[in-house]
């Protein structure tokens, strides 16, 4: 639901077609690429479209790259959410995020834009790792560079990753604030050149950013998501284009901008269990009796109270390095206090 593509049923239609791809065999659900390797899906959930089989097959290497894109924006929404009321659960069935993508509200915007970004990221980095068959280093900076360095080095080729993403979550042409994320925050690496590391000349090339940074760029971008309608441009029959145009439901707010985030529809209550909109509620949840925040016991519990309790814990402490080559340790306990909501 990223600001190009809420139109498009997709993502909720597809919403379990391509979170399962995973990396272990199995003895069905398999397909089979231009060089009749195996690559292999989790049978318990949907297969993939025949379009998105079709570029599979046209990238040898590239599902692997798409698994592990996708394995990592499940990890980076957990992490970000991790404090608030609803924390990104997934559980294992066809639809890995749960009920909550066949609503139009914030949260779902931010599955599909950090999935996508984590599809675009995975595959960018693996065409300059070589992974893949259909794409390579991007050697398009070959211009001149400064006084003291030149381009040159393996570029992470983010073209290549944006426009496979898009065209695998089938995507508008527009490019959705996810890519556009990935792509504003690469930055520049250099290696050193010179006589005992004087570096009187250095190589550089464009690096894709940590995934953390593109998780927290979103993030924010969640927190500043736009609630919008759709407007019909003055005509009573709603085209395709028309559909695209977007206003603000609050006419005082300014127009959405292709890098924000939006939604149509409020929020599902997180704070109590409901079969209808598939939210867990916060029971259970630990929560941190000392902070004013939304990880505090009364922001989290919903002002519900709270239990705490005690328990020991074992770690390995005061560990040290022998010559050549073992480390020792010992064994702590420790107690901890844990608060969790009723």
């Amino acid at each position: 639901l990223a600001l190009s593509s809420l139109s498009n049923t997709l993502a909720v239609n597809n919403s379990g077609r391509w979170w399962g791809i995973i990396n272990v065999a199995s003895s069905t659900n398999l397909l089979t690429d231009s060089k009749n390797v195996q690559l292999v899906l989790d049978p318990s959930l949907q297969l993939l479209s025949r379009k998105q089989r079709k570029l599979i097959r046209q990238n040898p290497g590239i599902l692997h790259s798409v698994s592990s894109g996708l394995q990592t924006a499940i990890k980076e929404c957990k992490w970000q959410f991790r404090n608030r009321r609803w924390n990104c659960p997934t559980s294992q069935g066809p639809n890995i995020f749960g009920k909550i993508v066949n609503r139009g509200c914030r949260e779902t915007a931010f599955i599909f834009a950090i999935t996508s970004a984590g599809v675009t990221h995975s595959v960018a980095r693996s065409c300059s790792e070589g992974s893949i068959e259909s794409c390579t280093c991007d050697y398009r900076r070959r211009g001149p560079g400064g006084p003291d360095w030149h381009w040159g080095g393996c570029s992470d080729n983010i073209d290549f990753g944006r426009l496979f993403g898009r065209e695998f979550v089938d995507s508008r042409p527009q490019i959705p604030p996810s890519f556009q994320t990935v792509f504003s925050e690469m930055r520049q690496e250099c290696k050193c050149h010179g006589m005992s590391g004087s570096c009187t000349v250095r190589t550089c090339w464009m690096r894709l950013p940590t995934f953390r940074a593109v998780g927290d760029v979103l993030k924010d971008r969640f927190d500043g998501a736009s609630r919008v309608i759709y407007g019909n441009k003055g005509s009573n029959r709603a085209s395709r284009v028309e559909l695209h145009h977007l206003e603000p439901e609050n006419p005082a707010h300014k127009p959405p901008s292709p890098h924000d985030l939006v939604y149509f529809e409020k929020s599902p209550n997180f704070c109590t269990y409901s079969g209808k909109t598939g939210t867990a509620g916060t029971a259970g949840r630990f929560c941190n009796s000392s902070s004013p925040g939304l990880d505090g016991c009364e922001l989290l519990c919903c002002g519900r109270g709270y239990r705490t309790r005690t328990q020991r814990v074992t770690e390995r402490c005061n560990c040290t390095f022998h010559w050549c080559c073992h480390v020792s340790c010992l064994n702590c306990t420790n107690t901890q206090v844990l608060h969790e909501c009723l």
